[in-house]
This record gives C-alpha cells, sequence and structure tokens, in this order.
C-alpha cells in the first residue's frame, strides 16, 4: 500500500482553469516588492576624544628629492637608449650598402667616440695626479723583517706544507 494518499485534482486542467493559473501565477511575479533601505546614515554625534576640534588636513604629497632624481636620470636613460637603437639602426643600413661613404660612416662615429672616451680619461688622470697626497699614520718604530717560506710538494698526489722561516 503506498505511503502517500493520490491528489484528488485531475491530471488535465481545463482551459479556463489554465487561464485562471497563469493570471495568478503573473501577478504574483510581477507584484512590486516593498521598499527596503539600501543605505544607513547614523546622524548621532560622534564620541569627542580630546579638547580640540577636528580639522580639515588636506593630502599635499612632496616627492623626496632622490625620487625626482631617479624619475630624470629614467627619462635620461631612456632617452639615451632611444638614440643608441636609432644610431645602431642607421649603422646597420650603412652595413647594407657597402661602399666607401658607408665604411666611413660606420668607422668615424667609433673613432670619434674613442677620442672623447680618450680626452676624458686624461682629464681625470691629471685631476687626480694634482690632487695626491701621501698622509703616513704611523708612529714609532718601523722594522723590516724578511721572511722564507718553503712549500715542498712531493709525489703525484701534493699536500702543502709550508714553513715559514725567519
Amino acid at each position: 500500500m503506498p505511503d502517500h494518499e493520490p491528489t484528488a485534482r485531475p491530471l488535465h486542467m481545463t482551459d479556463a482553469e489554465a487561464d485562471a493559473a497563469a493570471r495568478r501565477i503573473i501577478a504574483d511575479a510581477y507584484q512590486p516588492t516593498p521598499q527596503t533601505p539600501t543605505a544607513y546614515r547614523d546622524t548621532a554625534p560622534l564620541p569627542a576624544y580630546g579638547s580640540a576640534l577636528p580639522i580639515l588636513q588636506p593630502d599635499r604629497r612632496i616627492v623626496p628629492a632622490w625620487a625626482a632624481g631617479m624619475a630624470v636620470a629614467g627619462i635620461g636613460v631612456g632617452a639615451t637608449c632611444v638614440g643608441v637603437g636609432c644610431g645602431i639602426w642607421l649603422a646597420c643600413q650603412g652595413f647594407a650598402a657597402v661602399t666607401l661613404s658607408s665604411v666611413l660612416f660606420v668607422t668615424l662615429p667609433i673613432a670619434a667616440l674613442a677620442a672623447v672616451a680618450t680626452a676624458i680619461g686624461a682629464a681625470v688622470r691629471s685631476v687626480k695626479a694634482t690632487r695626491t697626497e701621501t698622509h703616513h699614520h704611523y708612529a714609532g718604530p718601523v722594522r723590516l723583517e724578511t721572511n722564507t717560506i718553503t712549500a715542498p710538494a712531493y709525489g703525484l698526489i701534493a699536500r702543502n706544507r709550508n714553513e715559514l722561516t725567519s
């Protein structure tokens, strides 16, 4: 025997019953929902901490000098890389057409860079040579010891035995 009672409703509805059921379902689906608040403003006064009134503190951020310097250096490095890339592209264009002018086009900038590097090196060396001073920061007697180190190594697999003699 089944556990549940069979329903007394007929399996098929008449057209009038189906129409009434459809109207009821549609009316329930499109019924307006009650107004629910989506935001809430608390109007209670804030608790006081201290005796001073709150003041506006504008946000003015100051960029540190090192950060500004890094930005300028980054722009300079980027512009230099673009310039070097254009120079390499032009040099490759010169290699593509091997003529006397293209050989000169390639070698003259290299020679100019070498001359500039030599001039900079000479200037740096002359500046260092004029400012060189020797300072001795010792006091007391100085001894010169000459020691002899003997390092005999014998056999197929040698083992170091350094001996220091005065």
